[in-house]
């Protein structure tokens, strides 16, 4: 038969007890009568048949078995107020959503989010990315970085990065196919494509040759490769698959590094890129984001 469980109640007020030395003063520390202190005492006492405590003039004495029972319920109680803490510091926590896209979030932000951890320690970010983010956010707090031209948005957006792009590839990709001189070298070699609803709303390949003037024979791609999402576009470059249009402030660090190189002259499209669109309704929290993004950015 199994044995009946010892409620457990009394924990805090045993390790009260152990940690006072008295019933009274134990009492007085949780705001209980010494009788009600005692009477928990006395019947947990009885539920584990063994005496806990030697009842003196001045106090009480913890017997053996009242030690090794203090030990574990002092750790428990320590353990639990601690597991108790955490979950309040955790509800209290300031949460900031940034609503972007997965190019933005993967080679913009979250290789700066480091510093933004180390000014606001205290403040939590959700990063909610998706393919390509809307103006609409679900809650009026949130904060979004969306790309687009400037007429698309009702509210007043900042615009972080203007669409500015160059050409990009490794020095291995040229190594083995010839080097890229001129647009023309440009037309005929193999390309990496973003994926995108006709008209795309960004420069592709077949913009950017418009805008140079340069024709591209179809048969030049044939072996061109296509992605649906721009960081498998960067990594595809990466690994020497072909060249990309590289947007400026997504690929700087690829550039600085030297594992991409540009090769070819640079297009820019001052009223389109990404923009900050501030929250419906302000916050402190959204405020403090808002502004590290500009600052990131190189925006006073």
């Amino acid at each position: 038969m199994e044995s009946r469980r010892v409620d457990l109640g009394w924990l805090r007020i045993f390790a009260v007890i152990g940690k006072a030395g008295s019933l009274s003063a134990a009492a007085s520390a949780l705001g209980l009568t010494q009788p009600a202190v005692s009477y928990q005492i006395r019947r947990l006492e009885k539920q584990l048949g063994v005496s806990l405590l030697k009842r003196q003039h001045r106090g009480v004495q913890l017997t053996p078995e009242g030690l090794r029972l203090l030990d574990i319920v002092t750790r428990s109680v320590t353990e639990i107020d601690q597991l108790a803490r955490s979950f309040r510091n955790e509800t209290d926590r300031p949460t900031i959503r940034l609503h972007t896209d997965y190019a933005f979030s993967a080679l913009w932000l979250i290789p700066r989010m480091h510093a933004f951890r180390a000014l606001h320690p205290n403040v939590d970010i959700q990063i909610v990315a998706t393919q390509r983010t809307s103006a609409d956010r679900a809650d009026d707090g949130d904060v979004a970085v969306v790309f687009g031209t400037r007429w698309e948005f009702e509210c007043h957006p900042v615009l972080l990065l203007p669409e500015r792009v160059m050409p990009v590839c490794t020095q291995g990709f040229l190594d083995r196919h010839g080097a890229i001189s001129t647009p023309a070298d440009l037309a005929r070699a193999r390309l990496i494509h973003l994926d995108a609803a006709e008209p795309p709303p960004w420069f592709d390949w077949r913009r950017y040759f418009a805008e140079l003037g340069v024709s591209r024979n179809p048969y030049a791609g044939q072996g061109d490769l296509s992605f649906n999402t721009y960081s498998l576009v960067v990594q595809a470059a990466v690994g020497e698959q072909g060249v990309a249009i590289g947007w400026m402030g997504l690929v700087d660090a690829l550039l600085g590094s030297g594992m991409l190189k540009t090769v070819g002259p640079m297009l820019e499209a001052p009223d389109r890129g990404y923009w900050l669109l501030p929250p419906r309704r302000s916050d402190v929290q959204s405020d403090l984001l808002a502004t590290w993004l500009k600052a990131e950015a190189g925006i006073s």
